[in-house]
């Protein structure tokens, strides 16, 4: 998966919460498993109308959210069944990290797992990032990793904290088949060790 170092792009609003997986991308996206052009049902029950024309209302068909980057959302987010469709569907829309107080558990997970920064803050300082990201095109945040920073548009810094393995696992693209190649040399001293006993 694609590393995350460092993000800067526009953050777009949505004050709604317990959004769960499957408001993020709904059942019928479910059956396919390719990770690739899931982006086009992300939010679809909220992002088209019936006769499926854009709802112009919803913050990512608004013009200066349309590119968006980084997504600030209500308490909970990702709520609900355990679809890894959901960060699939993100990360194919140009979604790379959430904001929120609060995310459900197996999705905070896949997030990691797919390359996407999902980032817990207080209520204070996440009301402080509404209130950038509600400035439109002018909502740019710029996301240092490394230094677990999130720097706004007029250049106030808020801390983050980050698991150490997610953090290492985020900032050199390690996924679960990442993780065992690096491991490669042990498992393969490993498996040469019992073929000699004549156990393999």
């Amino acid at each position: 998966m694609d590393k995350f170092t460092t993000l800067e792009g526009v953050a777009a609003p949505m004050r709604i919460i317990n959004v769960d997986t499957d408001r993020i991308i709904p059942k019928q996206y479910l059956k396919t498993i390719k990770r690739t052009g899931l982006g086009q049902g992300l939010f679809s029950e909220m992002r088209y109308n019936d006769d499926g024309s854009e709802n112009p209302d919803f913050v990512l068909n608004k013009p200066a959210y349309r590119n968006a980057k980084i997504l600030v959302v209500g308490d909970n987010f990702g709520c609900g069944s355990s679809r890894e469709h959901a960060p699939w569907a993100l990360a194919d829309f140009g979604i790379r990290c959430v904001i929120s107080t609060s995310f459900a558990d197996i999705f905070f997970n896949n997030c990691a797992k797919n390359g996407i920064l999902a980032i817990v803050v207080s209520p204070e300082d996440l009301e402080k990032l509404f209130q950038d990201a509600e400035r439109g095109a002018n909502a740019t945040l710029s996301i240092d990793l490394a230094h677990q920073t999130i720097k706004g548009p007029d250049g106030g810094t808020l801390h983050f904290d980050i698991d150490e393995g997610r953090k290492h696992n985020l900032l050199n693209g390690l996924d679960e088949i990442g993780l065992t190649l690096e491991r490669a040399p042990a498992i393969d001293s490993y498996e040469a060790k019992l073929a000699a006993r004549g156990w393999a």
